[in-house]
């Protein structure tokens, strides 16, 4: 039962980091970010059209949350989807992204890409 779990587990991770590497990949920013800690938030951040300083409200208890929220909702508006959308982003990355990264949505511009 236990290696189920962790197969299980292990293929939904993959999956996210898949979907999270092709919407980077669309947005004009390097895949591989997505593996470095704190470059990938940052690299969010400049997604978004944030400064990059953003990257230390991530830092902060309970302003990450909102600053998560703001970064997704901006992002999600960027790939042409709506504020909905955004917010399932933060709170649900492991649905969202892939559908990002493998879905038809395409970069409309603006941030760093």
């Amino acid at each position: 039962m236990d290696a189920v779990v962790i197969v299980l587990y292990v293929a939904l991770v993959v999956l996210i980091i898949a979907g999270m590497w092709k919407a980077f990949e669309k947005a004009g920013q390097p895949g591989w970010a997505v593996l470095i800690p704190f470059y990938n938030v940052y690299i969010l951040t400049k997604m978004a059209g944030k400064p990059g300083w953003w990257l230390l409200l991530f830092l902060v208890p309970f302003v990450n949350f909102v600053i998560a929220i703001i970064l997704s909702v901006e992002i999600a508006r960027r790939f042409g989807k709506g504020t909905g959308f955004g917010v399932c982003l933060a709170i649900f990355g492991a649905v969202c992204w892939p559908i990002l990264g493998f879905g038809s949505a395409k970069w409309q511009g603006g941030g760093a890409a």
